[in-house]
């Protein structure tokens, strides 16, 4: 039995996969969750042992009742003690005005978004508490903390997201449990997500943002690596990062009425 289990809920091409390998790299077995795409996912865990590491994968409808639990229970039974799990689940359903999102698809946003991750919580916390030792580390996006228009259910489920994330870390840190909410403020190279969404715009896309222009998923797994192992007298609760050449949210679609430069 492993000595740490490192469990990803969507682990896709992009921040799920390699940060799933960064892990394994370290030593810890991988357990690879995802929605669909067996091949996707045989592909991912595949490469993770030809390098060495220790993977599964397993598929899972996290809207689903009871899927989230059951796999956290079998983890935990059958292959080792979960050390760091990220929930890395989009809630994006695309720009929608507010007549052109139904009720059904706010609340999938929203299941995927806010309330898998409180059934994950549920799931996973008295092993950690038990142990005194344990991580959650939250993949989070700008509409966590600034709601565009057309983002009506994106914004509802990732502020909702960020919020449970202060939660949990308020009851759970003096317990050991280490809750870190991480705010990807720009446009991820993951074929999973952003690729499908741009299609063949894609390449494209990532050519006009430049060098360094959009995050690196490998480089971002070393971002969570780096949170899932803070010394206790030195936890982050919340970072935010971004390409160096991209505007912060809080700065971003500035007033042009505003001359910011020196007279």
């Amino acid at each position: 039995m492993a000595k740490r289990v490192f469990l990803v809920i969507g682990a896709g091409a992009g921040i799920g996969g390699h940060t799933a390998g960064r892990f394994a790299r370290g030593g810890y077995h991988a357990v690879l969750a995802r929605r669909s795409d067996e091949a996707g996912l045989t592909k991912l865990v595949e490469g993770i042992q030809e390098q060495g590491g220790k993977a599964t994968g397993t598929l899972l409808d996290a809207a689903a009742d009871g899927t989230i639990e059951e796999l956290i229970d079998r983890v935990e039974r059958d292959i080792g003690p979960i050390h760091t799990v990220l929930y890395n689940l989009g809630a994006q359903i695309g720009n929608r005005t507010l007549a052109d999102t139904p009720h059904r698809t706010f609340e999938l946003g929203w299941r995927l978004g806010c309330f898998g991750l409180f059934r994950l919580a549920h799931a996973v916390t008295p092993h950690m508490a038990a142990r005194d030792n344990g991580t959650i580390l939250v993949t989070s996006a700008t509409a966590a903390v600034r709601g565009n228009a057309g983002q009506h259910s994106h914004a509802a489920a990732m502020g909702g997201r960020r919020m449970l994330c202060q939660t949990l870390n308020a009851e759970f840190a003096p317990q050991g449990v280490h809750v870190a909410h991480v705010v990807v403020d720009g446009s991820v190279d993951a074929p999973d997500t952003l690729g499908k969404l741009l299609g063949e715009r894609f390449e494209a896309y990532k050519q006009a943002k430049g060098v360094d222009g959009v995050v690196d998923p490998a480089a971002l797994a070393e971002t969570y690596w780096h949170l899932a192992h803070q010394p206790r007298n030195c936890w982050s609760h919340e970072v935010d990062v971004r390409p160096y050449t991209d505007v912060p949210w809080w700065n971003d679609n500035p007033n042009p009425g505003i001359d910011t430069k020196p007279k």
